[in-house]
Order: C-alpha cells, then sequence, then structure tokens
C-alpha cells in the first residue's frame, strides 16, 4: 500500500508538471542551464546591459521591465532603446518631465504600432522614476539612405540631421558575422549596403550609449536581438570607443524544446533567454 501510494504522488507531480509546463528558460553562454537570479545578479556588476528582445514577444518585454525593476533598487540606472529615434528626445523628454501626456506624444513622435503595449511601460516606470530615457536608434529614413546609397549618401545631411546618427566617417567591418548572415539570407538583394544599413543603426545607438554612459550607473539598452548577437553589433561599436566597460548581454530565442539550448545558439550571449515557440505574440 506505502509503495502504490508513493507512485500515485509521483505521477501526480509528473502529470502537475506537464500540465503547467514553463514558458521560458535561461541558460548561460555555454549552454548550461541558469537562473534569473544569476542574471540579476550578473546584471548588478555590469555598465552596460544589451537586452535583445524578439519585438512580438510579450516573455522579452516582461523580463525587461522586471530586470529593470529589480535592478533599480541597488543601481541608479539609465535607459535607452532602439525603438525610439534620436531626433524624438526633445518630445520624450517632454513625456518624461510631464510635459505632455502620452497622446501628444503618440502624435509628436514616430513610436513603433506596439508602443503602448510592449515599451510604455518601460518609459512609464523611467518617468515614474525620474530616470533618463534615451531614444537612441538612428532615424529610419537616414538608415534607407544608406541602404540605397552607402554611408556616402550620410555627407549630404545637414549639420543637424548629423546630429542624430554616429560621427561620420563611420567604422565597418563587413567581415562581422552577423553582417556576413544578412547577405547570405538576403541572397544578393539589396547587395552590401545591406548590412551597411544594419550597421548604421549599431553604430548610432553605440554612440547614443556612449554619449549617455554616466559613472556608478547601469545603463539598460532595449533593441532586437540581432543587434547584439554573437557579441557584434551595438557591442563591437561600444566597445570600439569602451573597451573597459564592463558589458553583460542578454539575446531572445524561440524553441520548442526548453530542456536544451540548440546548438546554433551557444555563444550568443551572456544569457540567452529561450521562449517557447508557442508563446503568444503581441502583434
Amino acid at each position: 500500500m506505502k509503495h502504490i501510494l508513493t507512485w500515485a504522488v509521483l505521477l501526480f507531480s509528473l502529470s502537475a508538471i506537464a500540465q503547467n509546463g514553463q514558458a521560458y528558460q535561461l541558460f548561460d553562454t555555454k549552454g548550461k542551464k541558469t537562473t534569473y537570479k544569476k542574471l540579476l545578479k550578473a546584471s548588478d556588476k555590469a555598465e552596460l546591459i544589451l537586452f535583445g528582445e524578439y519585438h512580438d514577444n510579450p516573455i522579452s518585454h516582461w523580463l525587461q521591465l522586471k530586470l529593470t525593476k529589480d535592478l533599480h533598487q541597488t543601481q541608479a540606472l539609465v535607459l535607452g532603446a532602439e525603438m525610439i529615434e534620436r531626433d524624438n528626445q526633445p518630445q520624450l523628454n517632454q513625456y518624461l518631465k510631464g510635459e505632455i501626456n502620452q497622446k501628444a506624444l503618440d502624435t509628436l513622435a514616430r513610436l513603433w504600432n506596439n508602443h503602448k503595449t510592449d515599451y510604455k511601460p518601460l518609459v512609464d516606470f523611467a518617468k515614474d522614476n525620474q530616470i533618463a530615457f534615451v531614444a537612441s536608434n538612428i532615424p529610419r529614413r537616414y538608415a534607407s539612405q544608406v541602404y540605397r546609397g552607402g554611408f556616402e549618401a550620410l555627407e549630404t545631411l545637414s549639420v543637424e540631421e548629423k546630429s542624430w546618427i554616429a560621427p561620420l566617417p563611420v567604422k565597418y567591418d563587413a567581415s562581422l558575422s552577423q553582417y556576413q548572415k544578412m547577405l547570405e539570407m538576403a541572397q544578393g538583394h539589396g547587395g552590401d549596403n545591406l548590412p551597411k544599413a544594419q550597421a548604421i543603426k549599431d553604430a548610432t545607438m553605440g554612440y547614443s550609449i556612449v554619449e549617455n554612459l554616466k559613472p556608478n550607473t547601469v545603463f539598460i539598452h532595449f533593441h532586437g536581438s540581432y543587434h547584439s548577437d554573437f557579441y557584434e553589433g551595438i557591442y563591437w561599436y561600444v566597445k570600439q570607443e569602451r573597451p573597459e566597460l564592463k558589458i553583460l548581454t542578454i539575446a531572445t530565442v524561440s524553441q520548442k524544446d526548453l530542456s536544451k539550448l540548440e546548438e546554433e545558439h551557444l555563444g550568443k550571449a551572456d544569457f540567452i533567454l529561450v521562449v517557447d515557440e508557442d508563446m503568444t505574440k503581441t502583434y
């Protein structure tokens, strides 16, 4: 009877695990399972956190807000994001100071369609706690110009327009694996200017970060995971200017099986957020 009860308890436990499946799992860069507690501890020692997300993934956005709130308990913070472009910094600052409301910000700034669901909570946390929030990305129209005419197309911009992008000439390493991968995926479409359009975004976001680093403060930057995967993109540009900076990277990936990190994701970041591929998307 005792053995029967033991097996019954075991079967009940296994059934409960199967029915209450987890939505995500954290791994370290070598593919070993890790915990949020370890992520938070490592984040507390960083000077810059590059949080790579999937733009439509609610787990990414939830973890961004949770990490920001928890880190705020022990550290002074600066936040920044790809999703707001540099020329919209004045409007963002007005919102953070309470000079305009959300409706006015929606009208005056070029916000992403999913701003209210996915990024407004971060901006509002910054507003409520008087934390600086940096609009870090290049205005999209200038990245489009690079796609059409290379970096040279930026030379014709006005002084004011050039203030919204990384200083020219922009460093560029075409051999970086992520830029090479873009060329392979595009199969010749866009030519050499395709990764250059990506690079001008990375360079501008990296410049925005370096420009706003403060002593004894952790800068958390939010962006699509591809912009910092494999310690390239934004990471590479920041390191060109501040090689000594302590940077922690987080990547987001999607898998069917959360029990093991797939080989292609090994080494993608210091911490890799693996989300169940069945997770609902925000748009």
